[in-house]
């Protein structure tokens, strides 16, 4: 009995063929794309650039300058004229520290720690921007700044939290990039929707990608910059012909249908069919995305390609620029690599270096995007886990660091209709605590699907209740 279903359910599966597969995933990829029925309201842009500094950088020594720590320097917080953010319910009221308020001492060191760079203002409103950030400030007027962000957790799961939304202690929830993957139709069946470049490259910091109870198949796609082997394990193998590995993927396709005939909901397997699939055709699409022979030596200029200390950056976001302009949804770079911005100790060289590695590329981004009309349709997300804080890190003895800084921190935004040479909230005159209606993470992710023309509360799944900060609101001030 058993033999024989087996059987009836190959043959018909024979019948279904690898094309039949194929053709029918782009049909449903095409009924989905960009139809009024799968958006919520009319959306602002196509696409995301999401720009992750893993490690947390500076808020007060990048985009949130804060003078009264140099005028302060070496005084505790009570010592100055402005109430002692320690003491402020705000502290309270946001502290989810794994180690408990009791014992906690990350967040609240007492010795002001003075700037250790200059500021300048830019741009028509003046925004104060420091000196690390030189050509980020030339493009000040296309560039919405929120400096009232914050956080929960001062360790760096804060990295998974400000891509999920929650707190290392809670159920993990889909990344960002998973719920725009799940919610928008493709703008290309020949590309993934939910690309990854430069990260993750930890096991723990996979949930900033991954989509958990969505399925598997709406997990960021890793991509390399080889225009050779873009998607790894998915170059064919020497001597192995086109028409002879089609006829393996079609092999692979049918075994995987007979087994779904009898496990029709295993995600698992349905994700398996669906990226043999993509893989297959992205085979030739991919690697054209990712080769710059046809960028000019003027784009190539922008980004720095031709310095070694702004390529890595810079090739990363270039390629980021082409995915968008060939429709891939949601882009999420990793320009400089995990914990790069954590500076506990010697914070001026350590954002020296960094800064100088991910200004000019990010600035060339912004720009060339902007010349080719893209900005427009394109959304550029510029973030980072937490802020450091004011006080300086004391511990084993430091002297020249600051510690992670969940209660404030700064991030950016540039397109996809938000306002130029904006900023939006504000931190206390020390740049401890977020401000006014200030922002969880979440409310960026309502923010960003909300440019996509989706509202988080409609992306729902049955079975998954998610609860109303999980949702946020979107950040109505920033949109022109």
């Amino acid at each position: 009995m058993c033999n024989h279903q087996n059987r009836r359910h190959f043959l018909a599966d024979i019948g279904l063929g690898f094309g039949g597969l194929a053709l029918n995933a782009m049909l449903q990829q095409q009924t989905l794309a960009d139809t009024p029925a799968n958006k919520h309201h009319r959306a602002k842009a196509k696409s995301v650039i999401w720009i992750f500094l893993s490690g947390g950088y500076s808020h007060m020594e990048s985009f949130d300058p804060k003078p009264a720590l140099t005028k302060y320097a070496g005084k505790t917080y009570s010592e100055t004229p402005f109430p002692n953010p320690v003491e402020s319910p705000l502290h309270k009221k946001r502290f989810r520290s794994v180690p408990s308020l009791d014992i906690n001492v990350r967040d609240v060191y007492p010795t002001i720690y003075p700037m250790q760079v200059g500021y300048k203002h830019y741009g028509e409103n003046g925004i104060a921007i420091t000196d690390w950030w030189p050509n980020i400030a030339k493009q000040v007027d296309d560039i919405c700044f929120v400096r009232n962000m914050w956080t929960t957790d001062n360790d760096h799961a804060a990295e998974n939290q400000i891509h999920t939304g929650r707190h290392r202690l809670d159920e993990t929830q889909p990344s960002i990039g998973a719920w725009v993957h799940y919610g928008l139709g493709t703008l290309n069946e020949n590309l993934p929707k939910f690309v990854v470049l430069g990260g993750p490259t930890r096991t723990d910091t996979r949930d900033s990608i991954d989509s958990y109870y969505l399925g598997p198949e709406h997990s960021g796609i890793p991509l390399t910059l080889d225009p050779s082997n873009p998607l790894p394990f998915s170059k064919r193998q020497n001597g192995q012909s086109a028409d002879l590995q089609q006829r393996e993927f079609d092999l692979v396709n049918r075994l995987n249908r007979i087994t779904l005939s009898d496990y029709k909901n295993d995600q698992q397997l349905l994700a398996r069919i669906k990226s043999y699939e993509l893989a297959f055709r992205m085979q030739q699409s991919l690697p054209e995305a990712v080769n710059f022979n046809d960028e000019t030596q003027n784009t190539k200029s922008l980004y720095g390609l031709e310095h070694d200390v702004t390529a890595p950056a810079g090739e990363k976001l270039l390629a980021a620029r082409r995915l968008v302009e060939r429709g891939v949804r949601f882009v999420q770079v990793f320009p400089t690599p995990y914990g790069k911005w954590d500076a506990h100790r010697d914070l001026k060289t350590n954002h020296t270096d960094n800064a100088a590695k991910v200004d000019l590329p990010v600035a060339g981004l912004i720009a060339d995007l902007k010349r080719r009309g893209l900005l427009d349709e394109t959304l550029v997300v510029f973030c980072t886990e937490f802020g450091r804080t004011p006080g300086l890190e004391e511990r084993g003895g430091g002297t020249t660091g600051r510690d992670h800084h969940p209660n404030g921190f700064t991030i950016f935004l540039a397109g996809g209709g938000t306002k130029g040479g904006y900023v939006h909230g504000a931190t206390d005159e020390l740049g401890y605590h977020a401000l006014g209606d200030a922002h969880y993470v979440t409310d960026l992710h309502a923010t960003v699907l909300h440019t996509l023309g989706l509202k988080s509360p409609k992306l729902d799944v049955q079975g998954r209740k998610r609860l109303e900060i999980d949702h946020g609101e979107p950040i109505w001030d920033i949109f022109s």
